[in-house]
This record gives structure tokens, C-alpha cells and sequence, in this order.
């Protein structure tokens, strides 16, 4: 019997600041092309540096393709490796974003965690990747930056109940070119998924034999496939370029 395909979500980031080109954007590009293989339905998304079209964008790309997963990507000046992060924190976003705005709670959820982890094992898919032979170091974070991308990775791993991941990239030559940052977020998506697979299996078995492993059940698969919400005249132009 032929297994269904999944569903995986990449999102890149818009230009910003000094990031007139941004790094990562281009990077979720360059895995468009290469693909994830036949089982797999990829769907790439450039996101405005925006808090607001974060906040909106999120749950209704949840929503729309009821992922296996979603990767968020982002560009890191500080970055030299591509980074795995753990974990997005909910509180102190101060930065202006594109529209001269920032949260006036300065948090991404009222009420919510401190910080939420993927249900990923970043330690194990960093540990896959290396053994790989790519010619890429990868490493390991739990501080996403409290800019956009720890915003946009914490609204996802709540929207999804840990089920997402996010992945900084340093800026384009720094040392990598977009060809060597697309073959390793194929690799690294790759094994991600592997290693989600796996996870469940043992969380299955654990149900079936009524343990309990600790670790938070898996955002269940949403069967609503209509589409987003038309926007207002005041977003229209986001959502074209979202591709929504």
C-alpha cells in the first residue's frame, strides 16, 4: 500500500535591516529546487519581518497544509555554522521590526511558558547531519535572539505543541554560498523527519503498553483544508508575496 505523502512547511525570511538579501530566503530557495523527494509535498513561504504577519501567518499555515512539520529559517550575522535551534522564548522582543513596530507586552503569547522546545532531538539530528560529510558545520543554539525569528519559532512550537523547528544560517559568503546552504537544509529537514518518525514510534509503544515517556503529544493533523482568510485591502500585498 502506498504510505501518503507529508506535508512539510520551509519558511525564509525578507529582507531587514543589513540583510538587504536575506541569507535565508535564499536558502529555502535553493531547497525548493533540490526538493525533499517523492514522499514528500514541500511548501515555501518568504515571511515579512513583521510581528503582526507573524502572529497571522502562523496559524494559518498550520492551518492550510496541516504539516508534518514546519522549519523556519533564518539569517544570523553572528552565525559561521547553520545552527539547530532548541527552544523559542516567549518574552522580550524590544526590536523594531520593518513597520517601526514591537509587541507593547513585549511577549509572543499572554500567559504563555517562558519557553517552549521542539519535540526534535536537535542533538541527535546535529550529530546525523555532521556524520553526513557535507562540506557545512552545524551546530547547536538555545537562544534564538528575541527578534523575529525567536518570535516566529515560539508562535509556531505553541500553535503546534513543539512540532516545529528553526534553523539560522550565517549571511551568504560568510562562509557558505546558496548551493551549500540548500543541500544542508535538505540533509538536516531530512533527518529531522527521520528522527520525528522515529519519536512517535516509541511514544506509540509507550501508549500501547500504557507508559508515559513525559515528552507532549504531537499537534494532532487538522483535516480543514480551505484556504486562508481573504485579506484586507491593507494586506493584500503581504499575502501575494506570503504566496498564501
Amino acid at each position: 500500500m502506498e504510505q501518503p505523502r507529508k506535508a512539510v512547511v520551509v519558511t525564509g525570511f525578507g529582507p531587514f535591516g543589513e540583510h538587504t538579501v536575506n541569507a535565508s530566503w535564499i536558502a529555502v530557495q535553493e531547497l525548493e529546487k533540490l526538493g525533499l523527494g517523492d514522499s514528500v509535498d514541500l511548501h515555501v513561504y518568504e515571511i515579512p519581518v513583521e510581528y503582526q504577519t507573524v502572529q497571522r501567518l502562523i496559524p494559518a499555515l498550520w492551518e492550510k497544509h496541516s504539516p508534518q512539520l514546519v522549519v523556519h529559517v533564518g539569517v544570523s550575522g553572528m552565525a559561521t555554522a547553520v545552527t539547530l535551534e532548541k527552544c523559542g522564548h516567549n518574552k522580550g522582543y524590544k526590536g523594531l521590526d520593518n513597520c517601526r513596530f514591537c509587541p507593547g507586552s513585549q511577549c509572543c503569547v499572554e500567559d504563555g511558558p517562558e519557553s517552549i522546545d521542539s519535540i526534535i532531538d536537535m542533538d541527535a539530528v546535529c550529530k546525523r547531519v555532521t556524520t553526513l560529510g557535507l562540506d557545512v558545520s552545524v551546530t547547536i543554539s538555545q537562544d534564538a535572539g528575541r527578534y523575529l525569528c525567536d518570535f516566529t519559532y515560539y508562535t509556531s512550537l505553541y500553535q503546534s505543541h513543539g512540532r516545529s523547528a528553526f534553523v539560522h544560517v550565517p549571511p551568504l559568503g560568510k562562509p557558505y554560498n546558496a548551493d551549500q546552504l540548500g543541500r544542508a537544509l535538505r540533509a538536516i529537514i531530512e533527518e529531522m523527519l527521520d528522527v520525528l518518525e522515529q519519536s512517535e514510534g516509541k511514544i506509540n509503544c509507550c501508549q500501547n503498553t500504557e507508559c508515559h515517556s513525559g515528552l507532549p503529544r504531537p499537534h494532532p493533523a487538522r483535516d480543514s483544508e480551505r484556504d486562508v482568510h481573504p485579506p484586507g485591502p491593507d494586506q493584500e500585498g503581504q499575502v501575494h508575496q506570503l504566496r498564501i
